[in-house]
């Protein structure tokens, strides 16, 4: 009977084991649900980065052309400009470059003495990707440098080696040996689409750049510099085009009186033509070895439909006495 209890009680016994595979497994789902909520947290996070610093590199250049301003009126402290000596041994050490095709020194202290007075900051805009291209980015550390090339390949593997240098790719669809008719052209639509007043975004003038990004036209540019396309030979891409648009954009300006425009070969028949037609002679303040000459340009009122205030033949005279008597 003893033995018959016994076996009933261990019968009525229940025994549960727990295996640790039931343990594990619910350890492993948290984790798994811990490291996608990780992923995503992360990726959210890289992508408001990358937005943010998108929207910040294409409303800086609009930002800069209002930035004198709104440190003016809030009285922030104007950064001080880069020392004499810094500038001297930059403009000489480039100037001494091995490089065949290099500005003179001469030729580059101009536009340094530009860059050196101009207000902050300076809105500097330059057409084409040359050997000088990190001298005026240094030259004007406090403003915004902007350069337009050509060569999207070149203009890309630039900006991917200098990444602080704002730099866009252009397509110029007319050719050298296209000057006298689109000069003959731009002259008859002066009052229409090749009027030197103008929103050159929604241009039809032959002449017209209308394919930068759309902030670059709302930039007041302080200093343009013509140094592209290479221009070289009737059907490489001629300076037209460029000369035009800095023309334009000198005088579009919606704030400040003056835009100092360096055109760069003026011993050439398309810098001199072009720059008497749409910069004209009584800009014209300096030629430096015929080879690069220093206009400044007044904005103009909306309605205004001639680019000189002389004509033309007495502006070319003028233009041609400056060069000779500089």
């Amino acid at each position: 009977m003893k033995s018959n209890n016994n076996n009933n009680g261990n019968g009525n016994t229940k025994l549960i084991l727990l295996h640790p595979y039931i343990q594990k497994q619910g350890t492993s789902n948290r984790v798994w649900l811990l490291a996608v909520l990780t992923f995503f947290t992360v990726a959210f996070l890289l992508t408001l980065i990358y937005t943010r610093d998108a929207l910040v590199r294409s409303e800086g250049i609009v930002a800069a052309g209002g930035g004198a301003a709104a440190a003016a009126s809030a009285g922030a402290a104007v950064p001080p400009p880069l020392p004499t000596s810094v500038i001297s041994t930059l403009v000489h050490y480039a100037s001494r470059s091995n490089e065949s095709f290099h500005m003179t020194h001469p030729e580059l202290k101009s536009i340094s003495d530009v860059l050196r007075k101009c207000s902050h900051p300076c809105n500097f805009l330059v057409f084409g990707l040359t050997h000088e291209t990190l001298l005026w980015k240094a030259l004007n550390y406090h403003g915004r440098t902007v350069v337009v090339e050509e060569n999207r390949y070149y203009a890309a593997y630039f900006e991917e080696l200098h990444p602080d240098i704002d730099v866009f790719d252009v397509q110029y669809t007319s050719r050298a040996g296209e000057m006298d008719e689109l000069l003959a052209s731009a002259r008859e639509l002066a009052r229409q689409e090749c009027r030197p007043v103008q929103n050159l975004l929604f241009s039809e003038c032959r002449l017209a750049i209308n394919d930068l990004p759309n902030h670059m036209y709302d930039v007041d540019w302080d200093v343009i510099l013509v140094d592209g396309p290479r221009g070289e030979g009737a059907e490489a891409p001629g300076r037209m085009m460029s000369i035009f648009t800095a023309g334009v954009l000198a005088r579009s300006k919606k704030v400040g009186g003056k835009t100092h425009v360096f055109v760069h070969d003026y011993y050439r028949d398309v810098e001199q033509i072009c720059g008497d037609e749409f910069l004209c002679g009584e800009n014209l303040v300096e030629a430096i070895n015929g080879m690069l000459a220093h206009f400044v340009v007044e904005r103009m009122e909306k309605d205004s439909f001639q680019f000189c205030r002389e004509q033309n033949g007495t502006a070319a005279a003028a233009a041609a006495a400056a060069r000779s008597g500089l």
